[in-house]
């Protein structure tokens, strides 16, 4: 059976280290760093992901403010409260949660926060930065998947790295940071027709296409490490990733579980992205 990438582990160890930073700046009798969080609606999973979110930042020290308004709230009262998160000096994060509205932009929600305070990383200028190979703030899944494969010692450099998904949050910028760490990169997503003849020849397969345990066993290569960015709740509640774990995993070197794998690193690279602004302030 595949080791799993216990990425709950290691984002404890991330906030432990990130906690010892903030309470140092407490004693001290600096500001503490702010993430403001606004979530819009009530959305289940959206309500979960913030839940989150604030308890990581109250775990290291710092501060976390959530903005809840109504689902009805307008274009320009969102764009209005992001104007002012981006003036004021105490907050060092701005994150929107999404999905929005149907009646909202997000690409102009996005647009409108500062990228310096864009700690989730999907401004256009923060992914400018890092599809040129220069990156300052990156989108956190793809981030933490990096720091994940790395705290396992895993070779990336010449490995032949499949991706399935061609999100702007999860599988662009997956390629690219796979491809900082030299590695051969193949985006597969919805339309590819020979999807398993290239997952099958894969050494690394990272799967994020919201179809719950759509990548099986014969879909890879004896050996492969397959990270799961899958959040799929059966009828039952249950919850599941993209990859069937049970058979996947005995055919796997490397397997992350759902939960306690991809989820536990964004959220820890979303609070260290925060807390890096707090030092370059």
């Amino acid at each position: 059976m595949g080791t799993k990438l216990d990425g709950r582990a290691l984002a404890d160890k991330l906030q432990e280290s990130l906690k010892q930073e903030v309470s140092q700046w407490k004693e001290e009798g600096k500001r503490l760093p702010k993430l403001v969080v606004v979530l819009v609606g009530d959305d289940v999973g959206s309500q979960v992901y913030v839940r989150n979110k604030e308890r990581a930042a109250q775990k290291i020290g710092f501060y976390s403010q959530v903005d809840r308004l109504e689902e009805t709230v307008s274009e320009e009262a969102l764009l209005n409260l992001i104007q002012e998160y981006n003036q004021d000096t105490s907050v060092d994060g701005i994150l929107v949660q999404l999905p929005l509205p149907k009646h909202i932009d997000e690409e102009k929600i996005i647009m409108a926060i500062d990228a310096k305070k864009d700690v989730d990383g999907f401004h256009p200028l923060n992914m400018g930065k890092l599809f040129v190979g220069q990156p300052d703030k990156m989108p956190c899944t793809p981030f933490g998947i990096i720091r994940l494969l790395k705290e396992y010692n895993i070779e990336m450099s010449g490995k032949h790295a499949v991706v399935i998904g061609r999100s702007n949050i999860v599988g662009k910028p997956m390629a690219h940071l796979l491809l900082m760490e030299d590695a051969t990169v193949t985006i597969t997503h919805s339309r590819t027709k020979n999807l398993k003849e290239l997952t099958k020849q894969a050494d690394i397969v990272v799967v994020a296409i919201g179809r719950g345990e759509f990548l099986t066993a014969d879909y890879i290569k004896g050996g492969a490490v397959v990270v799961d960015v899958g959040m799929n709740r059966h009828a039952d509640g249950h919850l599941v990733g993209d990859v069937k774990f049970d058979e996947v995993s005995e055919k796997a070197s490397f397997i992350t579980p759902v939960p306690g794998g991809v989820g536990p690193m964004t959220i820890s690279m979303l609070m260290e992205q925060t807390v890096a602004n707090r030092r370059e302030d």
